[in-house]
């Protein structure tokens, strides 16, 4: 019986570490689909570590995929910094407009996470009708196609962005879909939008497991009761963002945001009925 109680224990921990790291990247909404998961199998795992965990195993995948790009940002930003080359000015104010877009998530969440976790959190039909209005979304800006490249950035784009991810706090509002569609309602080219929203995505995410460290590192009960498990959903979530998002990389290529449109309409409206 035991064998049987440690096997689920398990497979719970690497579907939901595959749920995460699938549908992070994607503009489906990582957090509501796990509120959907828990109440259709009730498959859930108490506590915040778990959720660092596996976050933090998604940022992993983000940071080898665009490593390239972070190490031309960060070398050409510093070389900005101490020769004020022009040809690395651009650079330098991407890394800014980065840091700019980053601090309206930093003070929002600060502020309403709590509120937003109490009043919204695990409540399924917020889930659903969070859906539509990501789809609703998503389908605006389907046949958009901007103009801007990095260097055309403006102080405006990038708040306008950061006040978009600040509302993906909301379960069921995709992260990758809110700064995705405000990055591209501000004139970005498709990817260029891509290239901030998960650019943007490693300061906000690098936080949220710096602030929480203390959980992981004191020892957190359960966690360390589950250790294999845990390693393992570790593990499957950045296997799980590494292909998602290069999948999804095609995806944003061929200009097919309206697909995942379809999805968040069908689901949202399922959940609202059903569940």
């Amino acid at each position: 019986m035991e064998t049987i109680e440690a096997f689920w224990v398990l497979i719970k921990y690497i579907i939901l570490g595959l749920l995460q790291g699938f549908t992070e990247p994607i503009p489906i909404s990582s957090s509501g689909h796990l509120v959907i998961v828990r109440e259709l199998f009730g498959i859930g795992i108490d506590g915040l570590s778990f959720e660092i965990m596996v976050n933090f195993g998604s940022l992993i995948a983000v940071l080898v995929i665009y490593r390239k790009d972070i190490y031309r940002l960060v070398e050409n930003g510093i070389r900005y910094i101490t020769t004020r080359a022009n040809d690395a000015k651009s650079d330098f104010q991407f890394v800014m407009f980065l840091i700019l877009a980053t601090i309206p998530t930093g003070i929002i969440g600060l502020l309403f996470e709590d509120f937003i976790e109490r009043q919204l959190g695990g409540r399924v039909v917020v889930v659903g009708v969070a859906l539509l209005i990501t789809g609703a979304a998503l389908w605006i800006i389907r046949n958009l196609r901007g103009n801007k490249g990095e260097g055309s950035i403006t102080v405006l784009d990038a708040i306008i962005v950061g006040l978009a991810q600040s509302v993906a706090l909301v379960p069921g509002i995709s992260r990758s879909g809110a700064t995705i569609v405000a990055a591209m309602l501000v004139g970005m080219k498709t990817e260029t939008a891509l290239r901030f929203s998960f650019l943007l995505y490693i300061p906000v995410s690098l936080g949220i497991t710096m602030l929480s460290a203390g959980d992981l590192i004191g020892g957190d009960s359960e966690l360390s009761a589950v250790a294999i498990p845990s390693i393992l959903a570790f593990a499957a979530a950045i296997i799980a963002t590494y292909y998602s998002l290069r999948w999804f990389m095609n995806v944003m290529a061929r200009g097919n945001l309206k697909y995942f449109a379809y999805y968040c309409f069908a689901v949202g409206v399922l959940v609202i009925l059903f569940l």
